[in-house]
């Protein structure tokens, strides 16, 4: 049977608003900054509890911003006093460095002139039992116009270097003129297995002549000489020589 286009309306608005028809939701209409707004105060509620959180364990741990601030500020305050403090103990120990050096120095240079001073007072107290013999009676030279007393050679601190000293000594004191001369010395050494005479000074030197000297009583003589490198000095002569003539001489071994 037809079905009129009457009854198709009629089921139509039954379907739509009978009890068939589809449920209707209501929902409220918010607009999106309201969203916005809400979803940023719910970060920032979020932010500020878990920062309340995070202040809080550290305080239940014992450990808090401004306390460990103000603990660094005074452990930097005692750091700085004991750098002040070292750098004060490091100046007075700098001082006291270099006193201590200075007196070193100046007990050295002390014990140095006694040692020299007792070499030369032994020396002198030799001089002295000489010129004692000498000037005693019957203690005269003799008849020589000159003679050579006393010689010393002395090895050095430098290797191949000698220190000679000598006591030249008028034979009479009563000469109008003192009596001049010239002084030699004559080294004998070993080198290379064979001996070898060297004369002093040196005769291409500026006194090859020697060395020159005017005595009425005595009168000491010093200087130093060397010999070649790894030779063995054995001796030593000295000479006084007036005129092409030798009129005294003396010899002391090594």
């Amino acid at each position: 049977m037809p079905i009129s286009s009457a009854s198709l309306r009629i089921r139509r608005l039954r379907h739509r608003f009978g009890a068939g028809a589809p449920r209707l939701a209501i929902r409220t209409h918010v607009a999106w900054y309201w969203r916005v707004l809400a979803v940023i105060l719910v970060l920032s509620l979020s932010l500020a509890l878990s920062a309340w959180i995070y202040d809080a364990g550290r305080r239940f741990a014992g450990f808090h911003s401004e306390e460990s601030s103000r603990q660094i500020d005074d452990l930097q305050r005692q750091i700085a006093a004991l750098q002040t403090e070292l750098s004060g103990l490091r100046a007075t120990a700098g001082a006291a460095e270099s006193a201590l050096q200075i007196e070193r120095t100046a007990q050295e240079r002390i014990a140095q002139q006694i040692r020299s001073l007792e070499v030369e007072n032994a020396r002198l107290k030799q001089d002295l039992a000489f010129f004692d013999g000498v000037l005693s009676p019957g203690g005269a030279v003799g008849d020589a116009l000159v003679s050579i007393k006393r010689l010393q050679v002395l090895p050095l601190d430098e290797a191949g270097r000698f220190k000679f000293r000598l006591l030249v000594v008028g034979g009479d004191a009563r000469q109008a003129k003192p009596f001049s001369g010239v002084l030699r010395l004559l080294a004998r050494v070993r080198q290379e297995g064979k001996d070898v005479m060297i004369e002093y000074p040196r005769p291409d030197g500026p006194d090859a002549e020697g060395i020159r000297f005017d005595v009425r009583n005595f009168q000491r003589i010093e200087g130093e000489l060397a010999i070649p490198a790894g030779a063995l000095l054995l001796d030593v002569e000295a000479r006084i020589i007036q005129g092409g003539a030798t009129l005294a001489s003396q010899t002391t071994k090594l």
